[in-house]
Formats: C-alpha cells, sequence, structure tokens
C-alpha cells in the first residue's frame, strides 16, 4: 500500500497541471489528496476554475507521505512560496531526501529559493530561468535529479502525473496508463 501523496492549491494555481496529475495517479490506482493552503477548501486557479480540495493544510497531517506535488500558474506559484509551513514542509521533507514534484513556475518560485533545487538539475515554466538560482537547467520537459521531479509546464502535465507514477510503480505501470490515454508507446517518450 503506497501513501497518500498530496498536491497543494493555491488561488491562481494552473488547473491542467493540477487536474491532470490528480487524474493520472488516480487511474494508476496511487492515493492523492488536494490541499487548500487557504482557510477553505474552495480554491479558485488562474482561469477562474474552482476546484474543491480534499483537506485543508492546518488540518493535515504529512509526516508520511509518498509525493509533495506543486503544480504551477500564476499567481498560485508565488502564493504557495508565500505560504511559509508549506516552505519550511518542503525542505524538511528534502532534507529527508523524500519526494518532492513541481512543475511551471514553481520549481522558481517555491523550490529554488528555498534551496531544494542547490545543485541539482531542473526544468520550469520558459522565462523564469533566472529565478532558478542553484539549479542546472535540464534540456527536456520533465526532469528527475534524485528525489526531486520537475517539468516546464501546462503541456507538459500529463507528462509530469506519468513520471510520478513511473518513480512510484514502475515504467510498465506508467506505460499502461499512457497507452489507456491513447499515448501510444510509439508516440510517447519518457523525458526522465
Amino acid at each position: 500500500m503506497h501513501k497518500i501523496s498530496y498536491i497543494f492549491l493555491a488561488d491562481g494555481f494552473e488547473e491542467i497541471e493540477a487536474i491532470t496529475t490528480i487524474d493520472v495517479l488516480r487511474r494508476a490506482g496511487l492515493p492523492i489528496k488536494s490541499v487548500s493552503i487557504t482557510p477553505d477548501l474552495n480554491v479558485t486557479g488562474a482561469h477562474g476554475v474552482m476546484l474543491s480540495a480534499d483537506v485543508l493544510f492546518s488540518k493535515t497531517d504529512f509526516t508520511s507521505s509518498e509525493w509533495l506535488i506543486l503544480p504551477g500558474g500564476m499567481p498560485g506559484a508565488s502564493n504557495l512560496a508565500a505560504f511559509k509551513p508549506l516552505c519550511q514542509l518542503l525542505i524538511d521533507k528534502n532534507n529527508n531526501n523524500e519526494k518532492i514534484a513541481a512543475i511551471c513556475a514553481s520549481p522558481a518560485f517555491v523550490l529554488a529559493p528555498n534551496g531544494i533545487l542547490d545543485g541539482r538539475n531542473a526544468i520550469c515554466y520558459p522565462g523564469f530561468e533566472r529565478n532558478m538560482h542553484g539549479a542546472t537547467i535540464g534540456a527536456t520537459p520533465i526532469v528527475l535529479d534524485d528525489n526531486i521531479l520537475t517539468a516546464n509546464g501546462p503541456a507538459s502535465a500529463t507528462q509530469f502525473g506519468l513520471a510520478i507514477v513511473s518513480c512510484t510503480l514502475g515504467e510498465d505501470a506508467a506505460r499502461d496508463i499512457a497507452e489507456g490515454l491513447l499515448l501510444y508507446p510509439q508516440q510517447h517518450k519518457f523525458y526522465f
């Protein structure tokens, strides 16, 4: 039985990245809960889509987790970065070599400023590389470096979810999900 993964939602999150990641992990049978960092379960995305989170950050114990996942979006990533309890949780989990995944603006606005990408290969949304202090910018849409998985943006959301599945359950499980999504093996590349 796998531990629960948590995906963190702040107002202004990128809807495609959050919902696609949740969907792909659930298709793979991996438990995942969406977490509102606001005082309300309802969180509004960058394009006005409201999502009702599963749990509130303030009422959740993250002691045992499979992955901590950060969607991007603006101002979602900035709002995640401004939430100090989340930043401290990420720092602590990284110090214990636990798995963290971030996509789009979140590697540049959340992970890098907290020192989590120091000496790591990583990727972010194009144009935010200047914020990636301490990281070596990768050349692929998905970059895995030890316990840290990063991706470049909305078009890579499915790949991002599949990468999490592959790292957790193996490449065959990820390929099965990809095929079910009509990403046939001859058309689908794993970039990590």
